[in-house]
């Protein structure tokens, strides 16, 4: 048996072996089983994982339950799944899934994630989409193989199926059966590599319509299983891309312009001379050294003399809010229309209007950007935390002109992150410094890098309209927004190696559905959403969690409170009137109770405490109008003095139907509610003409440990219920829920993050100028 060392679980052995100690894959014939003769044997043999090559014999068609999991002679099983744990407990959770129709426990289930040669392709890692699609393929490639295997086992005892089940990896009675008629049913059970034979090969098709266990019956699937990820994590002893390396490996420094588009003039190699092992890489405007260890490629970067023209291409960050309504129009999209919106405003009693905005936001990742690549003999292998290695594997075969069979994408932890930021760019970097020097390559971004270059969440510019009647109701409404286009194929975010040395690559941009949830939840007659599409934006967009989401929800929801100010009616009450779901109202009730809610209108009239301004704010979302429901309250104080703002307490219930593993999913909603904190009181990329000027962490400040408040989840379980992805959806409510709470506490209204103290201040003492001067 040989292991390669970056893939611990690849193995090669002879037939004799795989009979006696191997794997075993299970394969089925598409028709009638006729005998457990029908079972196949098969064995995933990757090749050396440094040659780029795929394994022949282990199929990824995500249409054979070979593809998703290997049986082995103890009971055992090995699952394959394209979707990779960024850190949302995908390991945890897809184990759960599939021992739940396997009849095993999670400690008998091993994992890989992300490996183009070994797993099928089942999407990017995104939108939530972990579980409700590659865990759901999973559990019905489980499934398929369970009923298939019982079938077989009462074929051979000859008994009926239903008297029998699937429990760690042997076959017999299920609990509470007794044999009517069959007096040849042996006392033991039978182990699962009985029923495996060597005969001709002929594949299982997954049944995606598989009988799936009941809810009621549910045992793995709804407990709190601890991460197999954590202890390492905890201990320094996880693995990341930062930590591999490979024989002959050189280390590599990509050297961008000051400028955004700036072009490469001159090198000057001469300081590299001191530097041993060093050499300058260029490929047009694309410039790197490489280096045998990495402070030396650090060194050579710093002492490397480039020169590069003037360019200055961008608007600048200050006046953002106005050049985006100046932006050419690329289409204009209706989000929803019911009735006639216009009508509806001008013939009710009050019309009211506001503007939201929300600004550019880096992903922030704590550690900047890794990748490696070994290129040779016309095909890669690529070690990298994308998200989405299948998409990349065909990509880059096609950029960089490689043999798409010969190229492996291998998806190994990296700092963390939130949908695209500079993760495919280094990995294109590590590719392209790989294919010109012929040797395996590490790249390592350094922070400038990452929070200069990665692709941005885009700004976003809300136009709110509404009118009401007599009593404060809503009864029309009107969203304009202006957003990025989506402009070229599904998931394109241009990659920065291949723009700078001239190589053709798809164009476009690809923000995500950034027009979700710009429409409210609540219930009105007329109703109008438009969203006008941007040709352009001055940053290269991305994918930043729940896309869009967050910035519309906090329009639409802050909006919502300023009506429900104007009408002089509590907020939880106003959005109740409007609600028919009992699952939205379910959770709305539940987060406002956990925080103490009392029936008031704001502003708070009782708001100063100890020198501090005290308020209490709420929002609701029904997430892309499909999928979680979720509400989040929080209380603040508000430092009149300096404008800081503190967040005390934040309350959350969390619908999301069927909850997989509720510690995970607990630490997931946690973790969405403080990172949106801090991209609403603290971040924003600032820019000036021609470059990012923010590019450290005093610079682009994130949340800090002293300001995190005290956070309680409650997780509303419905087993019953199609499981909804959870990855992302809890950070909708939060800019809007702080938002609303600083209004109550202040009687301020701020419509654009982030919150800093500077802003909130001024908004204050103009707030106190305006109620001193007469009217």
């Amino acid at each position: 048996m040989q292991r390669h060392p970056e893939n611990p679980i690849s193995i090669e052995m002879s037939r004799r072996q795989i009979l006696k100690t191997a794997a075993l894959i299970v394969s089925f014939g598409t028709g009638a089983i006729q005998s457990e003769g029908d079972a196949q044997i098969a064995l995933a043999v990757p090749s050396d994982a440094a040659s780029g090559s795929a394994p022949a014999a282990k199929p990824v068609d995500p249409g054979l339950v070979d593809s998703f999991l290997a049986m082995h002679p103890d009971g055992s099983v090995t699952i394959y799944t394209g979707k990779v744990d960024i850190g949302t407990g995908l390991r945890i959770a897809i184990r759960q899934m599939a021992a739940e129709e396997l009849g095993l426990s999670t400690d008998r289930i091993a994992l890989v994630e992300g490996d183009t040669a070994l797993t099928p392709d089942q999407g990017s890692t995104g939108g939530s989409t972990g579980l409700t699609r590659g865990g759901l393929e999973v559990r019905k490639a489980a499934a398929t193989a369970r009923d298939v295997l019982l079938r077989l086992a009462a074929q051979r005892l000859q008994i009926p199926v239903e008297q029998l089940a699937l429990v760690n990896g042997r076959i017999g009675r299920a609990e509470g059966s007794e044999s009517k008629t069959n007096t040849r049913v042996p006392s033991k059970d039978i182990p699962v590599s009985e029923l495996l034979s060597d005969s001709a090969r002929v594949d299982l098709k997954v049944d995606f319509h598989a009988n799936l266990k009941h809810h009621l019956a549910l045992q793995v699937i709804g407990r709190p299983i601890p991460r197999p990820d954590i202890p390492a994590k905890c201990t320094g002893g996880e693995r990341y891309v930062q930590d591999l390396t490979l024989p002959n490996m050189l280390h590599a420094r990509v050297i961008r312009p000051a400028s955004i588009e700036a072009k490469l003039l001159a090198v000057d190699e001469t300081p590299l001379r001191g530097i041993p092992g060093a050499r300058v890489v260029r490929v047009e405007n694309f410039l790197a050294v490489t280096a045998k260890d990495e402070w030396a490629a650090i060194r050579a970067s710093r002492a490397l003399k480039a020169t590069w023209s003037d360019a200055a291409t961008l608007p600048g960050s200050q006046d953002l809010e106005k050049h985006v309504r100046e932006m050419p129009i690329a289409a204009e999209e209706t989000i929803v229309e019911r009735g006639d919106s216009a009508a509806g405003i001008r013939g009710a009693t009050k019309q009211m209007a506001a503007t939201y905005f929300w600004p550019c936001q880096s992903h922030g990742s704590l550690g900047p950007s890794c990748a490696v690549a070994d290129v040779r003999d016309g095909g890669a292998t690529i070690w990298t935390s994308s998200q989405g290695t299948h998409h990349m594997r065909v990509s880059f075969s096609k950029i960089f002109g490689l043999d798409v069979d010969k190229v492996r994408v291998i998806y190994l932890d990296g700092a963390g992150s939130y949908g695209g930021n500079g993760n495919d760019d280094a990995a294109a970097d590590a590719v392209l410094i790989s294919k010109t020097v012929g040797q395996p390559v590490r790249v390592q971004w350094m922070r400038h890098d990452e929070h200069g270059w990665d692709p941005k969440g885009p700004q976003q510019l809300i136009d709110l309209r509404a009118g009401v009647d007599r009593y404060g109701r809503i009864v029309a409404w009107e969203t304009e927004m202006w957003v990025p286009a989506m402009l070229g194929p599904t998931g394109t975010i241009p990659l920065l190696a291949p723009a700078e040395a001239g190589i053709a690559q798809p164009s476009g941009q690809w923000p995500g559905m950034i027009a979700q949830n710009g429409d409210p939840p609540y219930l009105m007659q007329h109703l109008k959403a438009v969203a006008h599409r941007t040709q352009t934006t001055p940053l290269r967009p991305s994918h930043l969690r729940a896309p869009g989401k967050v910035a519309n929800t906090f329009a639409v929801e802050c909006f919502t409170d300023e009506l429900a100010a104007d009408a002089g009616t509590d907020p939880v009450t106003y959005r109740e009137l409007g609600l028919s779901d009992f699952r939205a109202i379910d959770v709305l009730r539940r987060a406002a109770s956990m925080i103490g809610w009392k029936n008031r209108p704001s502003p708070n009239p009782s708001a100063k405490r100890d020198g501090l301004l005290i308020g209490r704010g709420i929002a609701y979302t029904h997430y892309k109008q499909s999928e979680n429901y979720i509400a989040t309250a929080m209380e603040v104080a508000v430092d009149p003095a300096s404008g800081k703002i503190t967040v005390q307490r934040v309350t959350c219930a969390h619908d999301c139907g069927l909850v997989v593993n509720p510690d995970s999913l607990q630490n997931q909603i946690e973790g969405s509610i403080l990172q949106t904190i801090s991209r609403t009181l603290h971040e924003e990329v600032k820019f000036d003409r021609s470059r990012v000027t923010s590019v450290d962490w005093a610079g682009y400040p994130i949340l800090r440990f002293p300001e995190a408040p005290i956070v309680t989840v409650a997780l509303i379980d419905r087993p019953e219920m199609p499981m909804l992805g959870a990855g992302e959806a809890s950070c909708a409510p939060v800019a809007a829920a702080l938002g609303n709470a600083v209004f109550d506490a202040t009687g301020v209204r701020l419509r654009a993050v982030p919150f800093t103290p500077d802003k909130v201040k001024a908004a204050l003492d103009k707030a106190a100028r305006e109620k001193a001067s007469p009217a």
